[in-house]
Order: structure tokens, then C-alpha cells, then sequence
């Protein structure tokens, strides 16, 4: 069993090497190759690489490293993520277990989740200027919103016999809270953080096109004034890879703290 679930992810590792492969040989054939497309409309990998290795020490023209984009991004993405994980996922487990809160929390809560993240940047801004703590805060709202609504659907999702089971023996209201329902709610909290996280790193760059002095949304607008589609480039690639890396640290520590993801 283990030999052929290890046998099936090779093969995906492979196929997805190869597309990736493929992909960018068109890429190259359409602009190097064949000339179909001008370097001024599309660069070719060959110059979009070129780009990525010199962008990692040089400042030009947006006035830092690719490193320091990628830095500034991370700090502000991950400390809004980190904020609206501390109080997006108790509120969703606290909304789900107790009516009163409930009924309190979740009248303001329906009014801001149809609210688009990217929306509250210009409020931001206005309120606390340009810098971490707007985008911060926008980022927030945006990771907030997918965990409560997962957190609330996994305590929802609680199968009534377990905590029948859990009051026949005497359990607590608490007991039941903390040892029947929040582990079995933990899958869907972890697809909230992942859901989040994605949600969060897209939100980040697009509230740096408009508010920001450092990071990647702001390289790639600086780069879109003056025509460098290679920072362009560079940045969307640096932005998809970062996202893939850090959702797979988030399934990563989800598999190894459900106890469904240590079967197999």
C-alpha cells in the first residue's frame, strides 16, 4: 500500500515537472524560436531568468532586491494572517457552540464578509497611512473571514452521536467543546487556513499596487509604469511560488495533527 501511494506521487511529481517543462518550451518557441511575439510584448524565458538572477542583487528601478519585495511581503502577510488565525478561528468555533454569540457576532459578521478585502484598503489607508499596519489590517479582515466560516461549518459538521457519547460519561460543556468537537472540526479548520492563506498573499498584492513602498505588488507596479514585462514576469512567478510553498507548509502541519492524516 505504502510502496503504491509513494508509486501514484511520483508519477504526479513527474507529470507536473513535465507540463511545467512543456510550458515553458512554447513560451520559449513563441518568442526566441519563432519570433511570433516581440521581447517588448512578451519576453522570453531566457530574458525573464536573466531578470530573476540579477533582481536578487540589484535595486533598479523600483529601489530594492527582489528579496527585500519578497521580505516585506511576507512580513505583512504573515503577521495580518497570524492576527485574523488568533481571532478568526476562536470566534468561528465560539459562533458554532454558542447561540448567544451567535446571534450577537454574526449579524456584523455577514455584513463584513460580502465586503471584498481588497475594498477596505483605501479605509485603511485613510485611517493609519501607508505602511504595515493598513495592509496589515486588510489582511486581516480578508485571512479572518475564511477561517471563522470554516471553524463555524466544522463545529456545525459535529456528529450529534459523539456528543451523546460524551454526555453519557459525564463529559463537561468545555470537555465537549475541546475534546469531541474541536478535533473533529480540525479538518475544515485547516482548510480554512489554507483557503485564508491564499486569500491573505493575494489580497497582500493587490493592496500593494495601491498602498505600499516595498514588496511585490509594489515592484510589479513600478515595473508596469516603465514598461519591464521581465519584473513583471518575475514577480507573478515569485508570487506563485510562494503561495504553493506556504500552503504546503499549512497541509503539511494539518496532516501531521489530524490523526486521519497519519493513515496510510
Amino acid at each position: 500500500m505504502q510502496e503504491k501511494k509513494k508509486l501514484q506521487i511520483n508519477k504526479y511529481l513527474f507529470i507536473s515537472i513535465a507540463s511545467i517543462c512543456a510550458g515553458i518550451f512554447v513560451w520559449w518557441l513563441v518568442t526566441d524560436g519563432l519570433g511570433i511575439f516581440r521581447s517588448n510584448a512578451l519576453p522570453s524565458p531566457v530574458k525573464v531568468a536573466s531578470t530573476f538572477v540579477k533582481k536578487w542583487v540589484e535595486t533598479k528601478p523600483d529601489g530594492a532586491t527582489l528579496l527585500q519585495h519578497l521580505g516585506a511581503s511576507l512580513q505583512v502577510a504573515l503577521g495580518g494572517y497570524l492576527i485574523g488565525a488568533i481571532i478568526g478561528i476562536p470566534l468561528g468555533i465560539f459562533m458554532a457552540w454558542n447561540d448567544k454569540v451567535d446571534m450577537l457576532v454574526r449579524p456584523v459578521f455577514d455584513l463584513v464578509r460580502t465586503i471584498p478585502g481588497i475594498a477596505w484598503t483605501s479605509v485603511m489607508v485613510t485611517l493609519v497611512g501607508i505602511g504595515f499596519l493598513s495592509k496589515a489590517l486588510v489582511i486581516f479582515i480578508s485571512a479572518m473571514v475564511a477561517m471563522v466560516i470554516n471553524s463555524y461549518s466544522g463545529i456545525k459538521q459535529t456528529k450529534t452521536v459523539h456528543l451523546w457519547v460524551g454526555q453519557t460519561f459525564g463529559a463537561s460543556n468545555w470537555e465537549l467543546l475541546t475534546k469531541v468537537a474541536i478535533p473533529s472540526a480540525l479538518p475544515m479548520i485547516f482548510t480554512g487556513l489554507d483557503v485564508a492563506l491564499g486569500s491573505a498573499w493575494t489580497t497582500l498584492v493587490a493592496a500593494e499596487l495601491l498602498a505600499s513602498t516595498k514588496g511585490l505588488g509594489f515592484m510589479i507596479q513600478q515595473a508596469r509604469g516603465i514598461f519591464r514585462l521581465d519584473i513583471i514576469i518575475v514577480g507573478m512567478i515569485v508570487i506563485a511560488i510562494t503561495g504553493a510553498v506556504l500552503s504546503s507548509i499549512i497541509q503539511f502541519i494539518g496532516r501531521k495533527l489530524i490523526k486521519g492524516g497519519r493513515r496510510g
